[in-house]
């Protein structure tokens, strides 16, 4: 299974409740450098887990913006509030680390982490 959760200013934001959280989440994020974090934990008889860290810039966000992006109803399940993947990235100013892994599911570092286990995986396989 896997898990994603975005930080900024030591708040750990999870999805939003309703559209004012995710105004709330997404002018957090406005104009600034936030961390998403998700962690992939496989049961092969024994648990192995791996951690993705990466950081995203936000151009800035008004609310009038962010509202409007809560109502296309793509944020509603997403940690932040966003989803780099589809409209949200137009709120991405640039990102360091794993995109998969904000998108949710780190294929470098899923794919290690089967190979330390002893799962064959990746092209080919």
């Amino acid at each position: 299974g896997s898990d994603t959760a975005v930080v900024v200013d030591d708040e750990i934001l999870g999805k939003p409740r309703d559209r004012d959280d995710a105004v709330r989440m997404l002018l957090a994020l406005s104009d600034r450098c936030h961390e998403v974090l998700t962690g992939v934990a496989v049961d092969n008889g024994r648990v192995a887990y791996c951690l993705s860290r990466s950081e995203v810039r936000f151009r800035k966000i008004g609310a009038a913006e962010a509202g409007a992006y809560w109502d296309s109803g793509e944020p509603a399940d997403k940690a932040g509030g966003y989803a780099i993947q589809g409209l949200g990235a137009a709120f991405v100013a640039n990102v360091n680390g794993s995109y998969s892994g904000i998108m949710g599911l780190p294929l470098f570092e899923t794919l290690e982490l089967l190979a330390r286990i002893g799962i064959p995986s990746g092209p080919g396989v």
